[in-house]
């Protein structure tokens, strides 16, 4: 029961501390606050929360229990992801800072036409709605079993709990509120997670040597893979990881609303690039966490959960690493929590107004845009809480898995639209391009079924590539020379 108390008092002091740093930010509601910050972030703050942002607790409960199955090769993939990043303040935001998009699926309907524009934004919203769901499901889980549980209360007032404190603090400052929280968050997170390992190695008499030499010395720890017929080859990993970057972070409305919020291009890219190159030695951190944990329960003859994802909080819960252990994870899983959906819903929120019902056209009233807004707000708070219920029903797999596997579904169409508006001048006929969008999922579906009873080949992140070329080609074919 003291590892509960232990629990419900972490998470009291960091809401606390999030509602207040929050309620500094509070200024006078409109729009443009809302969805762009009036442009006058500062790109090293806005760098920083982005990590939180991207990384949240997906990465601290299934990364770690990664391990167990692909070793540390996720850091080839984290290389793909920084290769990402670059390609995204080279070619990405110089076009969405040329246009002064608010939404960057605006672009779709400059270069395509209105039909584009509403596709390219349904499909962020499925994808944002169930990957940024999907994250929050696997946090919500682990804080009720660490608080709400030991209560005897339902899971569902954990959710109810934490989409309000999100609402609460987000459905005023929006996107400028964001910035400073998530930075917050992303330092609580960071240091949440090198407490972690700290007390887990002092339970283990390692010092920072015995740690590297745990790490060299266990079959967790292969980073690189050159076997071409494995999943984990390095060149698929890096591939697949410069692309899915690409399209969750540079097609992503939630990521680029952020970076949009600085004054000037050159302060976005700067803001991209270091960020990006945060990347690997964060994702390192939990790699690490991972291997030790795992040697920790081989040590102590602990059995373990199949289910990777259940590894973390199952050796919290059980009290084998200690009662200090519980604090910093409990603020680590918050703030990992917090910072992925209060983005998530700010920007789902951004998407919905400026895409779908156009308050921002000229004409369209503010007082009226504002209301709008809010409603919408609360709509995608709902959503949230519905998606959830889904995953509960649901709960299978490692999330991190299931994200990556449904962005190859649902960001391959918005992958194939921007390659193709950006790579040639080629007249696309409209009204066909929500046709095309839906077909390519489709058909990569059936190829995903097909192939390894086919051609015995298993398709891995790559289906985000294909599903993008079928996109891309679809296109092609619905277009002429531009005249």
């Amino acid at each position: 029961m003291m590892l509960h108390h232990v629990a419900i008092a972490a998470l009291t002091v960091y809401v606390a501390l999030l509602l207040i740093v929050a309620r500094r930010q509070r200024r006078q509601s409109d729009n443009d606050l809302f969805f762009r910050g009036k442009r006058r972030s500062p790109w090293w703050l806005v760098a920083f929360g982005m990590i939180g942002a991207s990384v949240s607790g997906v990465s601290v409960v299934s990364v770690t229990g990664w391990v167990r199955a692909t070793g540390m090769t996720y850091l080839q993939m984290c290389a793909g992801f920084f290769a990402g990043y670059v390609v995204i303040a080279c070619l990405l935001l110089p076009l969405y800072y040329r246009l002064r998009l608010t939404s960057i699926y605006s672009y779709l309907s400059v270069r395509y036409g209105p039909k584009s524009h509403r596709t390219g934004a349904l499909f962020f919203l499925l994808s944002k709605l169930t990957g940024a769901s999907a994250r929050l499901f696997l946090a919500c889980m682990v804080l009720h079993e660490l608080t709400m549980a030991s209560l005897g209360l339902p899971f569902w007032l954990t959710v109810v709990i934490v989409l309000a404190a999100v609402f609460f603090y987000t459905q005023r400052g929006g996107i400028y509120t964001l910035v400073r929280t998530d930075a917050l968050q992303t330092l609580c997170l960071l240091v949440s997670t090198v407490a972690i390992i700290a007390i887990v190695a002092h339970q283990m008499h390692l010092s920072v040597s015995g740690i590297a030499y745990t790490i060299a010395h266990s079959e967790m720890g292969r980073v690189f893979c050159w076997d071409a017929n494995s999943t984990q080859y390095f060149w698929r990993q890096f591939v697949n990881g410069m692309f899915i970057t690409i399209v969750m972070t540079g097609l992503d409305q939630d990521m680029m609303q952020k970076n949009l919020t600085c004054p000037r291009l050159r302060d976005a890219q700067k803001d991209m690039c270091v960020y990006g190159a945060c990347f690997l030695p964060v994702n390192l951190l939990f790699l690490t966490l991972g291997v030790l944990l795992y040697s920790f329960a081989a040590q102590q003859g602990i059995a373990l959960p199949e289910q990777g994802d259940r590894v973390l909080p199952f050796l919290i819960n059980s009290g084998v690493l200690g009662i200090a252990v519980v604090f910093p994870f409990t603020i680590g899983i918050a703030s990992a929590a917090l910072s992925s959906a209060d983005s998530a819903m700010t920007s789902l929120t951004t998407s919905i107004c400026v895409d779908l019902l156009d308050v921002e056209r000229e004409g369209y009233e503010a007082t009226r845009a504002e209301r709008v807004r809010r409603v919408v707000h609360i709509g995608v708070a709902f959503a949230f809480a519905a998606c959830i219920a889904l995953f509960w029903w649901a709960d299978s797999g490692t999330v991190i898995d299931t994200i990556y596997r449904m962005a190859g579904y649902t960001y391959g169409p918005l992958l194939g639209m921007f390659v193709f508006g950006m790579a040639c001048q080629r007249v696309v006929r409209d009204r066909f391009v929500p046709l095309i969008a839906l077909l390519s999922p489709i058909l990569c579906a059936v190829l995903d079924y097909g192939a390894p009873r086919w051609w015995n080949y298993h398709f891995s992140y790559e289906l985000l590539l294909l599903n993008g070329a079928l996109t891309t080609l679809g296109l092609w074919l619905i277009s002429s020379r531009k005249k």
